[in-house]
């Protein structure tokens, strides 16, 4: 189910993500979400939603970071 509004997203992404994170976790979810519709392009036995969450994710993960207090701030 891809994500239309930023509002739409999970509290956890929500709660936690700046603003520019999570336009770029909807942008990898729903794009992973179009590019893992066929189970035998996903590893594991994990679901299309589940595929979607872990490359959003990672996609965060690139530009962003946890800090020393748990936040999530850009990396320099």
């Amino acid at each position: 189910m891809p994500y239309k509004n930023l509002s739409d997203l999970p509290d956890s992404v929500r709660d936690n993500l700046p603003k520019h994170a999570q336009e770029i976790y909807q942008a990898a979810f729903n794009s992973a979400w179009d590019q893992y519709a066929d189970a035998s392009d996903r590893h594991g036995d994990d679901t299309r939603e589940e595929t979607a969450h872990k490359v959003a994710w990672a996609a965060v993960k690139n530009t962003y970071e946890k800090n020393e207090n748990g936040r999530w701030v850009k990396k320099r």
